[in-house]
């Protein structure tokens, strides 16, 4: 399993399947889920082995019309991500919120460590 596959699953009963790689499509409905993998823990092994698992940073970016949705989704998608014990999830920090002017939709991003 792949981990933009563990994503959609873990997150798509949020935004009914709306959950996308790195943005949406041109006038998705709204609220929808964003992802994009921003970095992660490099594991090395002296022994030359390859690891059994990887980690991924995964920023997840919620927009909708309003704060409060944005607000309320954001914090669904992080008790959301807490429960999937398989990917041993750390939140790496609190929300931001963030809105954009071109769209103008209010959001939030937050980092997730999650390995697979």
């Amino acid at each position: 399993m792949s981990i933009e596959t563990a994503l959609f699953a873990a997150l798509r009963s949020l935004v009914a399947d709306r959950v996308y790689p790195d943005v949406a499509p041109e006038n998705a409905p709204r609220p929808y889920i964003t992802y994009q993998q921003v970095g992660g823990e490099a594991v090395n092994f002296v022994e030359n082995t390859i690891p059994t698992k990887k980690n991924s940073r995964m920023q997840i970016n919620v927009w909708a019309d309003t704060r409060l949705q944005a607000t309320a989704l954001g914090g669904a998608v992080e008790d959301a991500l807490r429960t999937i014990i398989s990917l041993q999830p750390t939140v790496l920090g609190a929300a931001i919120a963030t809105y954009d002017d071109e769209t103008k939709l209010r959001g939030t991003m937050q980092d997730f460590s999650l390995w697979i």
